[in-house]
């Protein structure tokens, strides 16, 4: 896609490339109003103008397949700081008033190594957290851990999980990355892409009251990014199929907060006849969304060419930590540690004079990462209903956070409070769930004619049959 002109370019502009990158016509914009400015989080970065323009392009998006089913174009609405709010859902969900558990295992996090270098750990699933004592033979304890790393250097360390399919990386400098070979492929490849990998006949759209009614999504995704981009479908009036098995791990809260909309139902891909199962919900499905390990499902007989084959016409969005390209692309990650790698914890410590890594007030690159993947999605179904053809939507968290480096910086954004959830209260709405009363933040783009809602609640994973429902 085509970058803002220079760093510190306004949200119309941010849009305009995203909507242009996406072949969106631009007559479309005129519809989009876009208020509030940085900094709305305690940030360097501009979190609120990526939240805002992330999500303003999949809402258009849905306005736009509006449009090709009814010929009249909406409004479309976006407050930035709505949306860097929305961007820390996980955070603001309550059940009966109670904030989520803690989500971190007591020994992920930063740590020293022999050589001074920092280095991140993620070990909130427990094979990832098992497989990393192992590695370095100690004590399930904070201190065993940090006295093991000062037997290592970080470079050598972070390799060695790699090998071992952990996930850690070593924290580098913007310009470290920059030189690093995966940084180089990062920085070649557009945000994100929507190719055509298929032949099919153009379709109408199916008939419905809502944007993507009568669309069906398979939602093969965990932890964030990907349940963000299935959430935003049903948002807008997708039928959702969370798919997941009672043998991977899960981390029930955020599963709750992206949960809204979706069905939820196991499929065991280890065994042929529950494969059998999932290419039967594929084969009347319209979009095929996952964020496993590259090559994972690929091997399972559901890589993007297979799925187009089974289903021609299909859409399917595929989500990576570190792109297609490069060393890395074959590597697991989560938006942690591609923010420790790639230079950005450095950049915000640094602009907030500390010692250490420094996050992101948010999982940005994993949010933004979501609403992007449903935006590719819902431009390729647009694409699909003019030309036909079968599509694959690509991005990774990488490019994400390569995007956000590119938007520029924000002067005294550390000025900005850390907002507590009495005072984004006027952000919230509440459901019944089976979890119980459920507080959540209500989706940032407004719709004037078909304003985004979640029609069914939560559910516990593998709640239903794997049968798509029968329209009403």
């Amino acid at each position: 896609m085509s970058r803002p002109r220079q760093p510190g370019a306004p949200p119309t502009q941010i849009l305009a490339d995203l909507w242009s990158a996406a072949a969106g016509q631009p007559a479309a914009l005129e519809a989009v109003s876009l208020s509030g400015s940085d900094p709305v989080l305690p940030s360097s970065f501009r979190i609120g103008a990526m939240a805002q323009t992330a999500i303003a392009a999949s809402a258009l998006a849905a306005a736009e397949l509006w449009r090709l089913r009814t010929g009249r174009r909406q409004g479309v609405a976006v407050d930035m700081r709505h949306a860097a709010v929305e961007f820390r859902s996980e955070r603001h969900m309550r059940l009966a008033g109670k904030p989520p558990v803690a989500l971190w295992d007591k020994i992920a996090g930063v740590y020293r190594t022999r050589d001074g270098r920092w280095v991140r750990l993620h070990t909130n699933f427990p094979h990832h957290r098992d497989g990393m004592l192992k590695l370095l033979g100690c004590a399930y304890e904070r201190e065993a851990v940090q006295a093991a790393l000062m037997r290592w250097d970080g470079k050598a360390f972070e390799t060695a999980a790699a090998e071992a399919g952990l996930v850690a990386t070593m924290m580098r400098t913007p310009s470290e990355w920059a030189a690093h070979p995966q940084g180089q492929a990062v920085s070649a490849l557009p945000l994100f892409e929507i190719t055509r990998i298929g032949e099919a006949p153009s379709r109408r759209l199916p008939p419905g009251e809502r944007p993507l009614s009568g669309i069906r999504v398979l939602d093969l995704t965990r932890v964030i990014a990907g349940p963000v981009c299935g959430r935003t479908l049903a948002a807008h009036g997708a039928d959702v199929m969370r798919v997941t098995a009672a043998h991977l791990p899960a981390l029930e809260m955020l599963d709750i907060d992206t949960g809204r909309g979706k069905l939820s139902a196991d499929i065991d891909l280890r065994a042929e006849e529950e494969r059998e199962r999932l290419r039967a919900l594929l084969r009347e499905a319209q979009v095929f969304v996952q964020a496993y390990r590259p090559g994972s499902l690929a091997g399972r007989g559901f890589s993007p060419e297979a799925c187009a084959e089974m289903r021609p016409g299909i859409v399917v969005v595929t989500l990576s930590a570190y792109g297609h390209e490069g060393p890395w692309a074959a590597r697991r990650g989560f938006d942690s540690l591609v923010q420790t790698a790639s230079g950005l914890n450095h950049a915000e410590a640094e602009a907030a004079g500390v010692a250490g890594p420094k996050e992101l007030p948010a999982q940005a690159l994993d949010h933004a990462s979501g609403y992007l993947m449903a935006f590719g999605a819902v431009m390729a179904l647009a694409r699909k209903a003019h030309e036909g053809g079968s599509w694959h939507v690509r991005i990774s968290l990488a490019q994400a956070g390569h995007w956000l480096a590119g938007l520029g910086r924000t002067a005294h954004g550390f000025d900005c409070a850390d907002p507590r959830q009495a005072e984004v209260a006027d952000l919230l709405d509440e459901m019944d769930t089976p979890f119980g009363r459920m507080t959540y933040v209500r989706h940032a783009a407004a719709l004037s004619e078909t304003p985004a809602r979640w029609e069914r609640p939560p559910v516990k994973l593998g709640s239903h049959a794997p049968v798509w429902p029968v329209p009403d």
